[in-house]
C-alpha cells in the first residue's frame, strides 16, 4: 500500500502506510545501521513524518535498556488516540480465551452463533467458521468497501454524518448487499465486516457487549488505564491531540479536525482508544503468553499468506507477522481511522516493542518508523 493514505481506504487497510515498502525492502538497506535500541533513527523517522505533512507524531519503545518516548510536531508523549484496527487483536484474544474455556470452538460455523445474519448474494454463515472471520479467509465483503458507506463516512459527507449511530447489524446488512469476495477458505482478503461479526459472536456467547469482555478480560487485568472501548461516546479522553483529515484524495483539499466521531462506524473492527504505553503492555503480555494458553497462542500465530507480492507478511488470528529489511520478524497490527494512523509491533518474544501514532490519515510513512526502531535504518532526507 502506498505511503499516502486516504480516508476512503483507511479503515479497510491492514497494510498501514509504508508496510509494503517495508516488506519488500532489500536487506542492504540495513547494512552498517546503528543499534536499534539507540532510537536515534526512530527520532529521525518521526521528524521525517512531520516534515512530510503529518501534524504530529508520537512513539514509545521498550527494549532491554528500558522505555523511550519520542515526539515530533504537535504531540505529547502520553497522548491517547484512536487505534483503529489494532482493536482486532483485542477481539481475537477474547474469542481465543472463550475457546480455551470451552464456551465456543473457532471452527464453529458463524450460523451457530448468529443464525440468519450472514445471508444474501451468496453469503452463507453455514459455510463460514469463526476462525475464517479472524484470519480474513471468510470471503465476506467488507462494509468499508461499499460506495454508499464510503461516501457518507469517509468523504465530505462525514462532516454531516460524523455523529450518526450504527448498529453492528446495520453494518453487516450493508455488506450482505454485495457478493462475497471468494468462497470461504479459498483466498485471503481483509474485511472489516469479519470483525463486526466477531464482536457480535462475543456478545452472543457472553450475553454482554463485546466491549465489556475486552474490559474485564484484558484492560482491567493488565491495568491499561489509557485504553477504552468508547461505544457511542464521540469524545476523545484527555490527554489527546486533535486528529486531522482532508476527507478527500485531492492534493489541495482543506484539513479538518475529525477528533470527534461516532465509534459505531467501526465497532469491533476498529473503535478502541489507547496510548503507546498501554498498547505495548498489551502486545508484550500477549506474546509472552500471559493472556492465552499455549495451544491458543499457537493458533493465533498460525498465519496465512496475504499476497504473493508480500512473501514476508502473514496474517494469523487478529495478529500480523512481517519481516523487516534487516531480517528481523515483528508481530502486531496496524490501525487507521479518521485522522489517526497507528502501529503496535513487537518481536515474537515480546522483548522489544514499539507503538506509534500519526494524527493524520493522508500522509506519513509508519513503515519507516518500524525500520528505524527495529533495524536502525535512518530515513532518507
Amino acid at each position: 500500500m502506498p505511503a499516502v493514505r486516504t480516508t476512503r481506504t483507511v479503515l479497510a487497510a491492514v497494510l498501514v502506510a509504508g508496510l509494503t515498502g517495508t516488506a519488500l525492502a532489500t536487506p542492504a538497506l540495513a547494512a552498517d545501521a546503528p543499534a536499534a535500541s539507540d532510537h536515534t533513527a526512530t527520532r529521525a523517522a518521526l521528524q521525517a513524518a512531520v516534515d512530510a505533512g503529518v501534524p504530529g507524531a508520537v512513539a514509545q519503545a521498550r527494549d532491554g535498556r528500558g522505555a523511550w518516548t519520542g515526539t515530533a510536531g504537535e504531540r505529547r508523549g502520553n497522548d491517547r488516540y484512536r487505534v483503529g484496527s489494532i482493536t482486532k487483536t483485542f477481539v481475537a484474544t477474547v474469542l481465543l480465551q472463550l475457546q480455551a474455556e470451552g464456551r465456543l470452538d473457532l471452527d464453529d460455523p458463524v450460523e451457530k452463533w448468529l443464525p440468519g445474519v450472514v445471508r444474501g448474494n451468496g453469503h452463507d454463515g453455514r459455510r463460514i467458521t469463526v476462525r475464517q472471520l479472524l484470519n480474513h479467509t471468510s470471503g465476506v465483503y467488507s462494509v468499508t468497501s461499499d460506495p454508499g458507506f464510503q461516501e457518507k463516512i469517509f468523504g465530505p459527507g462525514f462532516l454531516e454524518h460524523r455523529y450518526d449511530r450504527w448498529t453492528p447489524r446495520q453494518l453487516v446488512d450493508i455488506a450482505m448487499t454485495h457478493a462475497p469476495d471468494f468462497a470461504p477458505g479459498t483466498d485471503w482478503n481483509y474485511s472489516n465486516t469479519n470483525y463486526v461479526l466477531a464482536g457480535m459472536v462475543i456478545e452472543k456467547v457472553t450475553g454482554r457487549p463485546y466491549g465489556k469482555a475486552v474490559e474485564n478480560r484484558i484492560i482491567k487485568p493488565l491495568k491499561l488505564r489509557a485504553t477504552s472501548v468508547p461505544g457511542t461516546d464521540v469524545r476523545m479522553p484527555k490527554p489527546s491531540s486533535p486528529a486531522y483529515s482532508t476527507l478527500s484524495e485531492a492534493p489541495d483539499a482543506p484539513v479538518h479536525d475529525v477528533s470527534r466521531l461516532s465509534p459505531t462506524i467501526a465497532y469491533a473492527a476498529g473503535e478502541m482508544i489507547s496510548d503507546s504505553n498501554d498498547l505495548q503492555t498489551f502486545y508484550r503480555a500477549l506474546l509472552k503468553g500471559r493472556l492465552l494458553p499455549r495451544a491458543e497462542m499457537k493458533e493465533m500465530t498460525t498465519t496465512v499468506a496475504v499476497s504473493p507480492e508480500l512473501p514476508g507478511v502473514g496474517y494469523g488470528l487478529g495478529l500480523m507477522r512481517q519481516k523487516l529489511s534487516c531480517g528481523k520478524e515483528i508481530w502486531g497490527h496496524g490501525g487507521g481511522i479518521h485522522g489517526s494512523s497507528s502501529e503496535a509491533q513487537a518481536t515474537r518474544d515480546g522483548g522489544h516493542s514499539l507503538a506509534l501514532n500519526f494524527n493524520a490519515d493522508w500522509t506519513g510513512d509508519s513503515g519507516s518508523v518500524l525500520e528505524a526502531e527495529f533495524c536502525g535504518v535512518t530515513p532518507p532526507r
